[in-house]
């Protein structure tokens, strides 16, 4: 056991520099995500009916099928409906930023929904563009309303990228699989690279934390 540990030593180094390709795709995904959220949000907020249709159907698409058939499509499927084929790093930017989307959308509009009417209807009485009350009144509360969801979403995001490993890179996952096989010991690499996604998990809500207190106080 102990010859073992010593020969798996090197290997953890290897595992744990998978976390920065981790991190890459989730925040990617989750600024990316974040504009299409808003916009969709908007959308569905808004008077024109065909706008709400389009947001709301979606949405129903993204949320309502996997997150590993829609990663699938766009990377297998892309050279055939589009004659175009992603690389691994774009399939997975936008099969992530795409299905965030969906779900910031939902999370935005309950925010826009907490926002008090009175002051849109303040807003227009004052004849301020609906572009403007929107940008200048109406997201930067529902933001701050919504904050912790969101960061629920980063969180959600770094564990389900994960599934990139199935197109064979080297995140996290697809480093602790590669040493499991080299060293036939499947336990200590998964280990590690759960103390990784938890670590990371843990940095962030902590920052969160942080951050959320300090939009408390201003």
């Amino acid at each position: 056991m102990f010859e073992y540990l010593i020969k798996f030593y090197p290997k953890i180094f290897f595992i744990v520099e998978g976390t920065l390709v981790t991190l890459k795709y989730s925040v990617i995904a989750v600024i990316f995500g974040l504009v299409i959220g808003m916009l969709l949000a908007i959308c569905k907020v808004n008077k024109n009916r065909a706008l709400r249709l389009f947001a709301n159907f979606y949405t129903s698409i993204f949320r309502g099928t996997p997150l590993l058939i829609q990663l699938s499509i766009i990377y297998f499927a892309s050279p055939y409906i589009i004659g175009v084929k992603f690389s691994v790093f774009m399939a997975g930017a936008i099969s992530f930023s795409l299905n965030s989307g969906a779900y910031v959308s939902e999370v935005i509009r309950a925010g826009i929904n907490t926002v008090d009417k009175g002051q849109f209807e303040a807003a227009e009485a004052l004849a301020i563009p609906k572009f403007l009350i929107t940008k200048d009144i109406i997201l930067p509360q529902a933001v701050k309303n919504i904050f912790p969801s969101l960061v629920n979403e980063l969180v959600n995001l770094i564990k389900e990228s994960a599934i990139i490993s199935m197109l064979g890179e080297m995140d996290l996952m697809r480093r602790a699989q590669i040493v499991s096989i080299e060293t036939y010991n499947y336990f200590f690499p998964m280990l590690i690279a759960a103390c990784c996604y938890y670590i990371l998990v843990m940095l962030i809500s902590f920052i969160a934390k942080i951050i959320e207190k300090k939009m408390i106080v201003n």
